[in-house]
């Protein structure tokens, strides 16, 4: 699914944002990606989304060779990808049903797919009933839950989270960890950036640990492991 091989990644100052990483996460596994500021977490998720490109290794998902994707073919690749972010990045102009709709819309999508989809992703989300409302009438919780019903509609093959709770409140935050574990259940696979010790402690999942980017710990049902 995922597989990051013997993976390097230096920038200008010849810092080791990553150091000879190997891990490989298999379809419908759900990892939590942990470690301390400036560990690595997120030149890991811009490699895996080839925003940037590794110093030397190979990086994998779905068999493709990432390093291998030409320019012009990266928006069809990061199709197989859904992006939940801490800060939304809802469109505050367009209401629920467009945001989500939006994400449909930019891969030219036909408008029966598109009205066929979207109430699907809303419904999975619990939002069915505010369709019609702005980002600027929901709560932090609501807005998070559109976030994830748009990186779910074009049914991705792997959601990648990025401090998804960050901007919560502890109960909300597990409301959202609960919609996703339900995808996760359905067999999409989740890889998790976070320093939300208790939700990781909680779930008993897979965690992986970077520091000073390296792979330090890769448990199977893991712990936070942090003091932040």
């Amino acid at each position: 699914m995922i597989e990051f091989i013997n993976v390097n990644k230096t920038y200008d100052n010849k810092h080791f944002a990553l150091n000879d990483v190997n891990i490989a996460i298999e379809r419908g596994e759900f990892v939590f990606l942990v470690g301390p500021s400036g560990a690595g977490k997120s030149t890991f998720i811009k490699l895996l989304l080839k925003e940037i490109e590794p110093s030397s290794g190979t990086i994998k998902l779905n068999d493709i060779v990432v390093n291998d994707i030409r320019r012009k073919e990266i928006p069809f690749y990061r199709r197989k990808i859904g992006m939940v972010y801490q800060d939304f990045r809802l469109i505050p102009t367009l209401n629920v049903y467009e945001n989500v709709a939006f994400a449909l819309r930019v891969i030219e999508s036909a408008p029966r797919e598109i009205r066929k989809k979207v109430p699907m992703a809303l419904s999975l989300v619990g939002l069915s009933s505010k369709f019609k409302h702005f980002p600027n009438e929901l709560s932090g919780g609501e807005q998070q839950r559109v976030s994830i019903a748009r990186a779910i509609v074009n049914s991705p093959s792997i959601i990648i989270a990025d401090e998804p709770t960050g901007n919560l409140d502890p109960e909300t935050a597990r409301d959202i960890m609960s919609t996703l574990e339900d995808i996760n259940k359905s067999g999409t696979t989740i890889l998790m950036a976070t320093h939300a010790k208790d939700i990781v402690d909680s779930m008993k999942k897979r965690v992986v640990a970077i520091e000073k980017g390296q792979i330090m710990r890769d448990e199977e049902r893991g712990k936070y492991g942090y003091e932040d």
